[in-house]
């Protein structure tokens, strides 16, 4: 089932490779081409065969591809998305798949033209590895991709890539820009920050060893370290870019933490497990709605 003729993805790394990958296995479209500024990456893009063509520079094929992807880090996004728009032809669709979305909505509104379809777009769906070798085809199966669509685009556009997303095996919501980066913020960009924090305070404590750390770490630690492997100049920009949303939930999760810092001071095992109980019914509803597994280690292996 062929969605588009000719796929543009801008940025080869783990989520770009893996929807190469997926758009080819299922012969979603004629045409498959990458731009990546790496050279080094462009060259196992190459050997890899995901695609047909690679470049460093996006303009080789931009002026032809109906469906153009920005799959690079948001910082990288926010230099380039301009200079896309101003590249894409008449009638093409413009999406991406970063983790925020209000900032590439305000950076674009004063770009953007009447003759492009604009839909922003986010996979939930990714591991702590990186780069072009690290991704799968499979990625994608059986987890959300949220699209956000600003006010007044073509909704049969909007169904076209669903299509798309859909047929790479994920599940589809729209949402408005401000509140993907809330609900985000509160599920993946603030755990995230916690996991850095804490890896980094293991690290530097003065009374454990790194030995001791890397010795004697338990399940929890351990899943804490997966999350702190990922891609270090994703997450600078992600923070970053979604300021607001994470300030808001950092300063939530300050006065929670407070609150068990004094029930555990003052010995109130009362307000400790009415707390314990309470999270822990949300971790059986996330294994409810298919969204992880009963296993350790975030349902991966190792």
């Amino acid at each position: 089932m062929t969605v588009y003729y000719s796929v543009l993805i801008i940025g080869g790394g783990l989520i770009g490779s893996s929807m190469a990958r997926a758009i080819k296995s299922r012969n979603l479209a004629e045409r498959i081409h990458i731009a990546d500024a790496s050279a080094d990456a462009c060259k196992v893009l190459e050997d890899l065969g995901v695609a047909n063509s690679v470049s460093t520079d996006f303009n080789n094929k931009i002026g032809t591809a109906d469906l153009v992807v920005l799959a690079t880090p948001p910082g990288v996004m926010d230099e380039i998305a301009p200079d896309v728009v101003k590249a894409m032809k008449t009638g093409a669709v413009l999406t991406d798949v970063g983790s925020t979305k209000l900032g590439l909505v305000k950076l674009l509104a004063p770009n953007m033209r009447s003759d492009i379809h604009f839909i922003p777009g986010h996979p939930i769906a990714g591991t702590e590895n990186s780069g072009p070798a690290a991704g799968f085809a499979d990625l994608f199966e059986e987890r959300w991709c949220i699209l956000t669509p600003v006010e007044g685009t073509d909704e049969e556009e909007v169904t076209r890539l669903s299509s798309l997303w859909e047929a790479m095996g994920s599940q589809i919501a729209t949402m408005d820009p401000e509140r993907h980066d809330m609900v985000l913020a509160t599920t993946s960009h603030v755990p995230h920050l916690i996991a850095y924090t804490l890896v980094g305070t293991a690290m530097d404590m003065e009374t454990v060893t790194r030995n001791d750390v890397v010795k004697y770490s338990a399940g929890g630690f351990r899943d804490f370290t997966r999350i702190a492997a990922s891609d270090p100049e994703m997450w600078r920009d992600v923070f970053l870019h979604n300021k607001d949303g994470v300030l808001e939930v950092v300063d939530r999760f300050i006065e929670d933490l407070s609150a068990l810092k004094r029930a555990i001071r003052w010995g109130d095992g009362d307000t400790l497990l009415e707390h314990f109980s309470k999270t822990r019914d949300i971790r059986r509803r996330i294994i409810d709605a298919g969204q992880d597994t009963e296993k350790p280690d975030f349902g991966r292996e190792g």
